[in-house]
């Protein structure tokens, strides 16, 4: 003898609240980019601030770049970047070059030194988000938060 289960039916599901998603969002994410920010700069002597750490991670990810180009794949003023650059620069953690193509426009590269301050940099603050993913996170929570990484990149290059 088998046991029929009826199933829910959806009719009552609608749209969810964009305009809510949207809300929470800025808020979790807004929350988070802060905690982050935090974090990275509690790494070390060398108080790197967040947007000179923001181009280190860039001309590892993408590689060698202008500020300019810099500027735009952050989303941040070109004055920002320069600033950053200007310090990165004189610590030695990027080295700027003229461009083969166009000799007035200079490009920037990460040095070992740049390397290794990032990956030091990094690896601290993913052992703490590692810490309390497996400490205050469920597997099925785990596995909600893994689904919802692309969708949040996907939502910061779209705004």
């Amino acid at each position: 003898m088998t046991t029929r289960v009826d199933q829910p039916s959806l009719s009552f599901v609608t749209e969810p609240d964009v305009s809510g998603i949207a809300s929470d969002l800025r808020l979790g994410v807004g929350r988070l980019a802060r905690r982050l920010r935090q974090l990275y700069a509690q790494g070390g002597e060398d108080q790197l601030a967040f947007i000179a750490l923001a181009v280190l991670s860039r001309l590892q990810r993408d590689g060698p770049a202008s500020a300019s180009e810099l500027a735009t794949g952050e989303r941040v003023t070109a004055q920002a970047v320069g600033a950053a650059v200007v310090d990165l620069h004189r610590r030695g953690l990027v080295e700027r070059t003229p461009d083969p193509r166009d000799r007035r426009r200079i490009v920037l590269s990460l040095t070992a030194a740049g390397r290794s301050a990032l990956s030091g940099r990094e690896q601290q603050v993913l052992d703490r988000m590692t810490a309390a993913l497996q400490t205050g996170c469920t597997p099925a929570e785990r596995r909600r938060l893994a689904a919802a990484a692309p969708l949040l990149e996907r939502l910061a290059e779209l705004i």
